[in-house]
């Protein structure tokens, strides 16, 4: 008997031995998720080669990941936009299932002068996103500046501002410039375009002379001023001349909500540092930040251009609303999303030095908002966003100086300083994934992506104006400001936002409806065969192809109901423009820029982004051998996590990086 227990005593050490041993062997599933997905980070093999700036140690947090998990390539759908590519990897679906074709879409029954669906909206996607499946399983989700997050869908987590979501009060930055700037402005091209879509970039100010102040320090020339009206808030500018050189040398502006009281005086080239203010949103007051910096300031004139800034955040954006405060007040004012800054602003060096610094600001607060969300709220699943990639590679100032293809490259000198450039906001990412990876447990899995990429552009095809040489556009321009107008009532083809054209021989007025019978696909083919034949002077067709609507689910994975009566893909380089002009016109040489719109990023791997995961249950050190697809990223994160993937889902699991 005593041998029976000895035996029997050995025998459960070696099963608990082999217990243990096969337990360590098995995978562990993760418990908790971080997603990171900076918006617009390009990857790809030849020139931002992501993988070989970490494997050199210069983004020390990607490198890391790499050698604990999975990397490569991911692959996002057309067109190459943030609405419809942030879907899809977050429904792990294609637009034809998700429904997102581009950020303003335009549907029957409603007027084509305005959208009247929302990409960026959270109503406009037709099946459910990740979020939603976490939250179901059982988990606490936070989201932050998730494009389609907003109006929030969560019951119970946090969502923090989610960029164009058309929800509550948004105060993105705002250049004031005098007004004079504005006709050189439309003789360069960057006035207005056809249809404008949401808030104002720029508002045009004068100077006069300065009546009204009191407490004002002295002018030695005389002093002029301006009133900065922006979301409820008069601000007044006092332009001074601090200098008694018998010179006129405007140098100094101070800032007053009452022309009294001085809430800060600065130079040029000074940002002041943020200060309480009260601003208004339908009717609806509420308590936010702002600070100020005079980009330049013309010593003969008083004239100025002045960057006018926003806390991002407030409590009509954030749900629950009493975060916007805790947030605020933990780790300061929000700098996020300030709108389409350097794409379509930039055109003086002190304007680019802004946005670097904007740039810079931003990823801090982002780094900083990663830990201190972990660490407050510890919630299971957090998904975050930064805008700042897209901001500086779709800026209009970057591609002349490291494409040596570009009729305007600037030389040797001038890339090396870019890349150094370009080089520091990767950096800037990489410091926000670090901070995610120091707050994170052993039972995190971590995610990195992004939704798209970006390539160079060298001209815009207004193609608008060509349909107005053919007859089948009318408009008008007015005089004083230069705004187009079209008739749409005598409109029978009129081409919109990424990919678009609507054609109906009928006109285009009252609510738009498809078209149909043998006047419509006789002018359908019309439009086809005039882009078709479009050439440039050096005999490059823009169009690479353009499918009927009915088409466009085989061709471009886009859903009938959203697209135009035609789709057109781009050639590499160039851009369909919506803007008419009295000119005709078509193609139009650009400030240098980089673009992401109209190009199928099947074809071009400017458009690709990178995708590392590393966590329980992920292969260590382990390269995809091909490009994933963006609708790959969720089912695989939702296997690891042991949550069922939803019916809905097209994309595949990447068993082959699962241990």
């Amino acid at each position: 008997m005593k041998h029976f227990f000895t035996f029997l005593a050995a025998a459960i050490a070696v099963g608990i031995g082999y217990y243990a041993l096969t337990s360590e062997r098995a995978p562990e599933k993760p418990e908790k998720i971080y997603w990171f997905i900076p918006d617009g980070l390009r990857a790809e093999p030849d020139m931002f080669t992501v993988f070989k700036w970490a494997q050199e140690g210069k983004l020390p947090n990607i490198k890391k990941m790499m050698e604990n998990g999975a990397y490569g390539y991911s692959i996002p759908d057309f067109p190459g936009h943030t609405p419809v590519n942030f879907a899809s990897l977050l429904t792990g679906a294609h637009p034809t299932v998700h429904g997102i074709a581009d950020g303003p879409m335009h549907v029957e029954g409603f007027p084509l002068a305005k959208p009247s669906a929302a990409g960026f909206s959270s109503n406009a996607k037709k099946v459910p996103p990740i979020w939603k499946t976490l939250e179901e399983a059982g988990k606490k989700v936070a989201l932050l500046s998730i494009p389609g997050s907003t109006p929030p869908e969560l019951e119970r987590g946090i969502t923090i501002r989610g960029r164009w979501g058309g929800w509550g009060a948004d105060t993105p930055a705002i250049v004031f410039e005098p007004t004079e700037k504005l006709a050189e402005r439309k003789e360069a091209g960057k006035a207005f375009r056809l249809f404008y879509l949401g808030q104002k970039l720029t508002e045009f100010v004068d100077a006069p002379k300065a009546t009204g102040w009191e407490n004002a320090p002295r002018s030695f020339s005389p002093a002029r001023e301006a009133k900065l009206e922006s979301y409820g808030l008069p601000l007044f500018a006092y332009i001074f001349d601090s200098t008694d050189d018998k010179k006129t040398n405007y140098d100094s502006v101070r800032f007053s909500l009452d022309k009294k009281t001085a809430v800060f005086t600065l130079a040029q080239g000074a940002w002041s540092e943020w200060t309480d203010v009260t601003l208004a949103w339908k009717e609806q007051k509420f308590d936010s930040q702002m600070r100020i910096k005079v980009i330049k300031l013309w010593p003969e004139s008083g004239n100025f251009r002045i960057r006018l800034f926003f806390n991002n955040m407030n409590k009509f954006i954030v749900e629950p609303p009493e975060v916007a405060a805790e947030i605020t007040q933990g780790i300061g004012p929000m700098v996020d999303f300030v709108d389409n800054w350097p794409a379509q602003l930039i055109y003086e060096e002190e304007d680019r030095a802004t946005s670097f610094e904007e740039i810079a600001d931003s990823l801090e607060w982002h780094r900083k908002a990663a830990g201190f969300i972990m660490q407050t709220y510890a919630p299971d699943a957090f998904i975050q966003d930064t805008y700042t990639p897209n901001q500086m590679l779709e800026s209009r100032w970057w591609h002349r100086y490291i494409d040596k293809n570009h009729p305007d490259y600037a030389g040797p000198e001038k890339e090396k300083e870019a890349w150094d450039d370009i080089l520091k906001m990767y950096q800037g990412v990489d410091a926000i994934l670090g901070e995610a990876i120091k707050n994170a447990d052993d039972k995190t899995l971590i995610v990195f992506s992004s939704d798209h990429g970006v390539i160079p552009l060298y001209k815009q095809v207004k193609i608008n104006n060509l349909f107005a040489q053919k007859g089948w556009l009318s408009f008008t321009v007015d005089a004083k400001t230069g705004e187009p107008s079209i008739d749409w009532e005598k409109t029978k083809v009129v081409y919109m936002k990424m990919a678009h054209v609507y054609v109906n021989p009928e006109g285009l007025g009252g609510n738009w409806t498809r078209g149909s019978g043998p006047a419509y696909e006789k002018l359908r083919d019309e439009v086809i065969a005039a882009l078709s034949e479009l050439k440039d002077d050096d005999g490059t067709k823009p169009l690479v192809h353009a499918a009927k609507w009915e088409d466009a689910p085989a061709y471009y994975e886009l859903p009938t109901d959203r697209v135009g009566d035609i789709v057109l893909e781009a050639t590499p380089g160039y851009q369909w423009q919506e803007e008419v002009t009295s000119d005709s016109e078509i193609f139009v040489r650009v400030l240098p820029s980089g673009y992401k719109q109209g190009i199928d990023p099947k074809k071009n791997n400017g458009m690709w982004t990178p995708f590392v995961m590393m966590g329980p249950g992920v292969k260590k050190g382990y390269a995809l051998k091909e490009p994933i697809s963006h609708v790959d990223q969720m089912p695989t994160i939702l296997r690891l996590l042991n949550i069922p993937i939803p019916s809905h889902v097209q994309g595949r699991v990447l068993n082959e990086i699962l241990k």
